[in-house]
């Protein structure tokens, strides 16, 4: 039971280095682009 728990508990700490590596490393900037959209309005009818 004992190496299940320490395998369970490595595992956890290794996702969780691996989250914060790609956070600080990998390229998480979001594509800035212009949006354009025409929009109808039937406030005259």
């Amino acid at each position: 039971m004992g190496r299940i728990i320490k395998a369970l508990l490595l595992l956890v700490i290794l996702g969780f280095l691996g989250l914060v590596a790609y956070a600080y490393l990998g390229d998480l900037t979001p594509v800035q682009g212009e949006v354009k959209k025409s929009v109808v309005l039937n406030a005259g009818e």
